[in-house]
């Protein structure tokens, strides 16, 4: 809803539900506790694209509701890790926000890595979506990307691209693209990540619905 007006009292809290669960809108299918070993990503090296396949924890909690003023969101705090098959070692760790503002259809994930980068992608969808797209840009004061100084010299990212969709059996898969600006590489180089998760647990409800069923 781009042309949705927030409140002209900006320090008004809104009034949220408890149940967070319940007001996720598209993100709903998400909550609780998933393994995907189909995992495919493509990433940059010196001599090309390398393809390397992966295995997925992936555990989206819901949070209790967040006001700004007005503005409310409803969300699931995530955590990712994954290994390459067979493997020990981390290959790749992400932690963050998925956000939902029901007033909009305003989508928002915020993600950090231990690599020294931090993105918040934004996209809009109405509540019973059952595929959806968010996105960040270089240089975005609103959906933006930050990088380390040797990132932004070296593996330069200009945009992130992240589509979910919920599949009829309970799944839900992602595709990700990440462009990347490589000083070796002639044209912008797409690192791709994709996967397919199947829950494997059922999310522990927030805090205050937990309070409120006692």
């Amino acid at each position: 809803m781009a042309d949705y007006q927030y409140p002209k009292d900006i320090y008004t809290e809104a009034e949220p539900d408890v149940n967070t669960l319940a007001n996720l809108g598209p993100l709903a299918p998400l909550a609780g506790i998933w393994e995907g070993k189909r995992g495919l990503d493509t990433n940059p090296k010196e001599e090309g694209p390398k393809k390397d396949p992966y295995i997925e924890h992936y555990e989206l909690q819901p949070i209790d509701a967040q006001t700004n003023g007005p503005q409310l969101f409803y969300g699931l705090r995530y955590h990712t890790h994954i290994v390459e098959p067979d493997g020990v070692e981390t290959f790749h760790d992400q932690v963050g926000y998925w956000l939902w503002e029901p007033a909009t259809g305003n989508i928002l994930l915020t993600l950090s890595i231990p690599r020294g980068q931090t993105v918040m992608a934004t996209g809009n969808a109405p509540a019973d979506a059952k595929t959806f797209t968010l996105m960040a840009v270089r240089g975005s004061l609103t959906n933006g990307i930050i990088s380390n100084p040797f990132l932004e010299q070296s593996f330069r990212t200009e945009s992130y691209t992240i589509t979910v969709k919920i599949n009829d059996d309970g799944t839900w898969s992602y595709e990700q693209d990440t462009v990347m600006v490589i000083p070796n590489y002639k044209e912008p180089f797409h690192h791709t990540d994709r996967n397919r998760l199947t829950k494997i647990a059922e999310p522990t409800p927030n805090p205050t619905a937990l309070a409120a069923q006692n």
